[in-house]
């Protein structure tokens, strides 16, 4: 009886012990999620996206833009699936699969990056709608001069583009999020968005 007994303790405690580390997920989301600012639904429909006025002649030819940041929108539609086909495998391969948040890739940066200290070989954890969240709605860069704040920091910033990209998720089709990404990412030498990067750096239609 002793032994049984013995037993079930060291199974109740493996359990709290697996399970712990998703409760305190949980309850960090529900805290974010009360208390830190959040775009609300009205504001992921309607994000800035700064896009530049276009000088366009009678035959349908773009003569010049006027803009703070040279960027200008594309539909799915208009995108190579060879574009869409790389971007997924090198940033999310299982982009289709998941809500948001990709839990495997999370725990393979958890395992090596955390426990094994192989900072190079760990990968990032950000699926594309987190990094579409982060490019929407940029985190706060506020100076705090207290021992810890950088972690506080960025742990509370994660936590924020985890619930924005659900919210994406609940709000958007998948092509929608890939074509929102594609036309929010800076790509250097003042091309920001697929469009302005490809007529920029090939002088092609990301098409």
């Amino acid at each position: 009886m002793k032994e049984k007994k013995d037993k079930r303790k060291i199974i109740t405690w493996l359990w709290v012990l697996a399970l712990s580390p998703l409760g305190l997920l949980f309850l960090a989301l529900l805290l974010v999620g009360l208390f830190a600012p959040i775009p609300s639904f009205e504001e992921l429909e309607n994000p800035k996206s700064n896009l530049a006025t276009e000088l366009i002649s009678e035959e349908g030819i773009v003569l010049s833009t006027y803009h703070i940041e040279n960027r200008s929108y594309v539909r799915f539609d208009e995108l190579s699936p060879c574009l869409v086909d790389a971007l997924i495998s090198t940033e999310d391969i299982r982009f289709y699969k998941h809500s948001g948040i990709d839990f495997k890739s999370l725990a393979r940066v958890g395992v090596k990056t955390f426990l094994l200290g192989n900072v190079r070989s760990g990968g990032g954890g950000s699926t594309l709608t987190q990094q579409l969240a982060k490019s929407l709605f940029p985190r706060d860069t506020t100076q705090l001069n207290f021992p810890g704040a950088k972690t506080m920091r960025l742990g509370v910033a994660k936590l924020k583009e985890w619930i924005t990209a659900v919210k994406l998720e609940r709000n958007y089709t998948k092509e929608e999020i890939l074509s929102m990404y594609l036309n929010s990412v800076f790509f250097g030498s003042n091309a920001y968005g697929i469009r302005a990067a490809s007529l920029t750096f090939f002088a092609k239609h990301p098409s």
